[in-house]
C-alpha cells in the first residue's frame, strides 16, 4: 500500500511537470502567443495559486489540531526556502534555463536541470503536502486508492502554474525556428522535473513527524505565496511590458484564479 501511495505522488508530481511542456503545444502551429493571453495566463497562475495557498493549504494548516505558532514557522521557513533557492541560483552564477536543454550537449543540460531545482522544487513540496492527510481528509478514489481531495486540487493548481512557464520556454525556442517540437516540449517539461521527486520527499517527511503537519502545511503555502510575489507576478508584468494595460490583463487572469478555486473550499 505504502509503496503505492508514493507511486501515486510521483506520478501526480511528474503530471504537474509535464504540463511545463503543455504550454508549448499551442506553440507547434502558431509560433506565437499574444501578449494579452500570456500576461492573463501569468495572472491565472497567480490567483490560483494564491488562492490554494491561503484557503486550500493555510485553511488546513489553521484548522488542524495543534499549535498554530509551529504553522506560522512554516510559513516563515517556505518563504525562506524560495529565498535561499534564489540566492543560489545567483551563487551559481549560471545564466542558463530550459530553453538550453534544447539545443546543448549533455553537460551543460545537468547544470541546467541543477539549476531548475532548486527553483521548481518548492512546488513539488506542496503536492506531497497535500497528500498528508489520507485518512483524515475528504477524499476521491484514484486507481483503487482513496486521494485527499486537496491533493488532486493542488496537483491541478500548480499544473496550470506550470502552463504559462512553458509557454515563456516555448516563445523563443519558436522564434529560432530550428529546434523540433518535440525538443521544444521536451525542455519544457524537463525543466520542472524536480518537482515529483519534491512530492515524494515532502510526503515522506512528514509521514515521519505527523506532528508537524502544521508546520509542512504553512511551509508549502508560505513557498507558495513566496513565488507569487517573487517569480509569478514579475514574469506577468515583463510578458506584457510591450502593451499598455499589462496591470489590467494581469489582474484580471488573478481574479479569475481566486474565485476559480473558492467554491473548492467547501469541499476541502
Amino acid at each position: 500500500m505504502s509503496w503505492q501511495i508514493y507511486g501515486l505522488i510521483f506520478t501526480a508530481g511528474l503530471v504537474s511537470a509535464l504540463t511545463t511542456g503543455v504550454g508549448t503545444i499551442p506553440l507547434f502551429w502558431a509560433r506565437d502567443v499574444s501578449d494579452e493571453w500570456n500576461v492573463g495566463l501569468w495572472g491565472l497562475a497567480a490567483g490560483l495559486m494564491t488562492s490554494a495557498s491561503i484557503f486550500g493549504l493555510g485553511y488546513k494548516m489553521y484548522s488542524h489540531p495543534g499549535d498554530t505558532w509551529i504553522g506560522i514557522a512554516g510559513l516563515v521557513g517556505g518563504a525562506l526556502l524560495v529565498v535561499l533557492t534564489h540566492t543560489v541560483i545567483d551563487r551559481l552564477e549560471f545564466d542558463a534555463g530550459a530553453t538550453d536543454i534544447a539545443k546543448s550537449d549533455l553537460q551543460t543540460i545537468l547544470s541546467v536541470l541543477l539549476v531548475l531545482t532548486v527553483h521548481s522544487f518548492p512546488e513539488g513540496i506542496a503536492v506531497g503536502v497535500s497528500f498528508a492527510e489520507l485518512e483524515s481528509s475528504t477524499t476521491i478514489s484514484v486507481v483503487g486508492l482513496s486521494v485527499p481531495l486537496l491533493a488532486v486540487v493542488m496537483t491541478v493548481t500548480i499544473g496550470i502554474h506550470n502552463i504559462p512557464e512553458g509557454v515563456a520556454i516555448g516563445v523563443p525556442l519558436a522564434d529560432e525556428g530550428s529546434v523540433s517540437n518535440a525538443k521544444m516540449f521536451g525542455a519544457a517539461a524537463l525543466s520542472s522535473l524536480p518537482q515529483p521527486i519534491g512530492a515524494v520527499i515532502a510526503y515522506y517527511f512528514l509521514q515521519l513527524a505527523q506532528r508537524f503537519l502544521e508546520f509542512g502545511y504553512g511551509f508549502a503555502a508560505g513557498a507558495m505565496l513566496y513565488l507569487v510575489v517573487r517569480d509569478i507576478i514579475p514574469e506577468g508584468l515583463q510578458a506584457g511590458e510591450d502593451l499598455e494595460n499589462t496591470r489590467m490583463y494581469l489582474a484580471t487572469g488573478a481574479i479569475v484564479g481566486i474565485v476559480g478555486f473558492l467554491p473548492l473550499v467547501f469541499f476541502l
